[in-house]
């Protein structure tokens, strides 16, 4: 869709913060949706409503990655593909934002994910009526159940033709997944030689990434560079699945493109957006009917806060003074052992390949609910090296001596439940601004002791498995992963948002489409559901269009 009468006319606009800013008008004709984001929510959502007949422009903050040319097996060149901007961080426990699979350029996290597609259970949609108030968490039940959402992933698995088992032992019998299980790494195959030893069940995880040729993309290679980037394609990203889709129906996809405001008319009704492009103090308007905000968890709260004005005083979309609260995290603790034989713990089949979900469940006796997923982790050698000298304080000639052992060690990571909890916060910080003048994300976080406990369990349980598969010099590294909440989800002003269809409580044009929106944090690997529930909102916007309910007059 071309720009129409590509207007170069020097506009004076009101300034983000007070200033003067120069503006130009580039943009197109309004378009009907102005989709901010393009990884796991926006791309799904933008290329579902172009399918369906609705002008779109998806803008997002990094490059249009070109696999063959830009992704290369290089640890140090691959952080290119993080968001890596600056963002403070604080609180009793501050977790590391630049590596928790925050993404910048289109197809976002998902372009160095590593690839784990699960399915949250029906009973995560029920927390607060399952395990009742828990003290100093602030539980809530989703508006959306499992059963809405079960044909989104049906549909989403689909689509990216994710590779999984014939069954599937844990949450709701399923269908069958469309391509066949990948085989077993050697870090795979020590997760099930422990878990079979000690009785715990196991199996191959669904995985986003081919085993068997589909249309114009190959099979996985076993290249063993899964987190930084797919040369090949294989790896089922937004980037080569929903991003194609999107173009093909004549959605446009601007990238280098940071969104600086959401702009709306008297009447709270959003106009637009502001921009800034290749990285230049020049600001852009793109004219827009509805906008969506699929930034994920701390850029999405961002934008909104940075979008205040008269009508909104605490941030867009903020009368309930909800956004950016309740910022959550996955635990995401690792144990490393080192094992006679040679493992080769970064080498594919992809990493992850293994997985139990035995302790995805309250476990009163040992003093938690919710739970946590052990899977299978493979860092690459800067990345190990890191945990060395962190977790071990290890440096100079002892790390490179342990270095030399890197091919016998293997890994375990949990994906643990963290509650939610109005403390843990994403913010605007008073001082500290970025390259475009906008002010950075500062973001609050302590745990739980409820989160504390599962981490307990999780470690010990993880020590246990790699001794009865044999290992030995077993240590353990803290860690976090997956930013998820700040825009919950839920039924009206006093407890969210957004509703169950992702449009905003204040503002009927603007949506929120990301893991922003997780009332919890559920203990799985949270891509899988962000895109079924952006997959649901584009059918949900598509119906409130037929039925003229999407715009006021």
């Amino acid at each position: 869709m071309s720009e129409k009468g590509n207007q170069d006319r020097t506009l004076s606009a009101p300034g983000i913060h007070g200033e003067c800013v120069p503006m130009r008008d580039l943009s197109r004709e309004e378009v009907d949706f102005c989709i901010v984001g393009a990884g796991a929510g926006g791309g799904v959502v933008g290329a579902k409503l172009a399918e369906a007949g609705f002008s779109v422009v998806i803008l997002d903050a990094g490059p249009h990655w070109n696999p063959v040319k830009d992704f290369v097996s290089d640890e140090k060149d691959s952080r290119k593909l993080f968001w890596t901007d600056e963002r403070i961080t604080g609180g009793g426990d501050p977790v590391e934002l630049g590596s928790n699979n925050s993404g910048k350029g289109v197809g976002g996290s998902t372009v160095h994910y590593s690839m784990v597609a699960m399915r949250a259970h029906p009973e995560d949609f029920r927390r607060l009526s399952l395990e009742g108030a828990i003290t100093g968490a602030d539980m809530q039940d989703w508006p959306l159940t499992f059963e809405e959402l079960e044909p989104y992933y049906e549909e989403v698995e689909e689509a990216l033709q994710i590779s999984g088992p014939t069954r599937y032992p844990w949450g709701k019998r399923r269908r069958r997944y469309p391509q066949r299980e990948h085989e077993l790494n050697a870090s795979a195959q020590v997760l099930v030689r422990g878990c079979v030893k000690l009785g715990i069940p196991v199996a191959p995880a669904p995985i986003a990434t081919l085993s068997a040729p589909h249309r114009d993309r190959p099979p996985c290679v076993y290249r063993g560079f899964c987190n930084y980037g797919c040369t090949t394609n294989a790896k089922s990203s937004i980037l080569v699945t929903y991003i194609p889709r999107a173009i093909a129906f004549g959605a446009e996809v601007r990238p280098n493109t940071m969104v600086a405001r959401i702009e709306h008319d008297e009447r709270g009704i959003v106009t637009g957006v502001l921009h800034f492009r290749e990285g230049g103090r020049e600001l852009f308007r793109q004219r827009a009917r509805n906008v969506v905000v699929a930034g994920y968890a701390v850029e999405t709260p961002r934008l909104l806060l940075n979008s205040s004005s008269s009508l909104f005083p605490d941030g867009l979309a903020n009368s309930s003074g909800l956004v950016g609260k309740c910022f959550m995290v996955h635990t995401g603790e690792q144990v490393f052992a080192r094992f006679s034989e040679r493992i080769n713990q970064y080498k594919a089949p992809p990493p992850g390949g293994a997985i139990t979900e035995h302790f995805n469940r309250t476990m009163l006796d040992a003093g938690f609910v919710c739970g946590y997923t052990i899977e299978v982790v493979g860092p690459h050698p800067v990345d190990f090296s890191a945990r060395l000298a962190t977790a071990r304080g290890m440096w100079g000639a002892t790390l490179r001596h342990t270095m030399l052992d890197y091919n016998n060690y293997s890994g375990l990571g949990i994906v643990g439940e963290v509650l939610p909890q109005w403390g843990n916060v994403v913010k605007l910080h008073e001082k500290e601004r970025d390259r475009y003048g906008l002010p950075v994300a500062h973001v609050l976080f302590s745990f739980h002791e409820n989160d504390e406990r599962i981490i307990a369990h999780a470690k010990e349980k993880m020590r246990e498995i790699m001794e009865a598969a044999g290992g030995e010099d077993v240590w353990s590294a803290d860690r976090t992963a997956h930013l998820l909440g700040t825009c919950r989800m839920g039924h009206d002003l006093s407890d969210s948002v957004v509703n169950k269809d992702c449009r905003a409580h204040d503002v009927p044009n603007l949506f929120v489409c990301d893991g922003s929106v997780f009332p919890t944090s559920t203990a799985v690997n949270p891509s899988l559901t962000i895109e079924a529930i952006a997959a649901r909102t584009a059918d949900r916007i598509s119906e409130m269009a037929r039925r003229s309910e999407l715009m006021p007059v």
